[in-house]
């Protein structure tokens, strides 16, 4: 029985009850009961019959609502671990097929080329470490209630990442939380994340913009940096494995993905638009 059908049934059946009596008491009573001893039994009546029923529909509501408290528990714990494993994923996980792709290169570097190879691959080992040492932290470090701010998270990933940077970061973020859902936002923070990762690693900018808004329908979300930026197809060159992983997210969400690069200024855009149907 749902919840609704439970509170219509906790709404009526006192209703009903005193309906019905008044209805058998002038009907067929009256002729041997007064009125006062008959305004009397009906409040003991409605006692009786709601203190009978009432008590199994509020026990049933208790359990009903019980049962909503694990799910909603459950479905936490399963959101958390994805938001966990999403993090891995992103992080540690790039990082390492990244340290092995430029092992792979020091191996057939030539002797001039093994130098620059190897402070290549040293820095690499520096971001798996920082990734580690952060996830590590993320888990040993106990939730506040400030925490479970999706936008507060944000604004301190970006605030972290221009760590060992030059980096002059620039933020206007104007998107509600209650604009996304639970999955929107755990892909949409990824989607900022490995932006920032990817401009950190090759674009060698000194000032960087995130920006945020709600459209119609949706929002959009840009990382603008004004680095090296690129010469082709970013998705087509060699070694952009973030990028085609951002581009699978963005797909996988039904957002569209948009990188380019003019005057100057390299944008990568994430958006969500309301889709007509035909």
């Amino acid at each position: 029985m749902s919840d609704k059908m439970i509170k219509r049934l906790i709404l009526w059946i006192p209703t009903i009850t005193i309906g019905l009596w008044e209805y058998v008491r002038h009907s067929f009573l009256l002729p041997y009961l007064s009125m006062d001893m008959g305004n009397i039994l009906a409040p003991v009546i409605v006692f009786i019959v709601s203190a009978t029923l009432l008590t199994r529909l509020f026990k049933l509501l208790d359990d009903t609502q019980a049962t909503l408290r694990r799910e909603q528990q459950t479905k936490a714990a399963l959101e958390e671990r994805e938001r966990l494993a999403q993090e891995l994923h992103d992080g540690i996980s790039q990082s390492l097929f990244m340290l092995s792709v430029k092992i792979d290169r020091l191996e057939a570097a030539s002797a001039e080329e093994k130098q620059e190879q190897l402070d290549k691959l040293r820095q690499t080992v520096r971001h798996v470490y920082d990734d580690v040492r952060q996830a590590i932290a993320n888990l040993r470090t106990a939730p506040k209630e400030a925490d479970f701010s999706w936008s507060l998270q944000l604004m301190h990933m970006i605030e972290d990442s221009k760590k060992d940077t030059e980096w002059q970061v620039e933020v206007q973020w104007e998107l509600p939380e209650e604009a996304l859902s639970i999955k929107e936002k755990i892909a949409l923070f990824s989607c900022v994340r490995e932006a920032l990762t990817n401009v950190r690693k090759h674009a060698d900018a000194k000032t960087v913009q995130v920006i945020g808004k709600r459209i119609p329908g949706g929002f959009y979300c840009e990382v603008r940096d004004d680095g090296a930026g690129f010469k082709s197809d970013p998705f087509a060159e060699s070694g952009k494995f973030g990028l085609k992983m951002l581009r699978d997210r963005a797909r996988n969400m039904g957002w569209s993905l948009h990188v380019e690069h003019v005057a100057q200024e390299t944008v990568l855009r994430v958006c969500k638009e309301e889709r007509l149907e035909s």
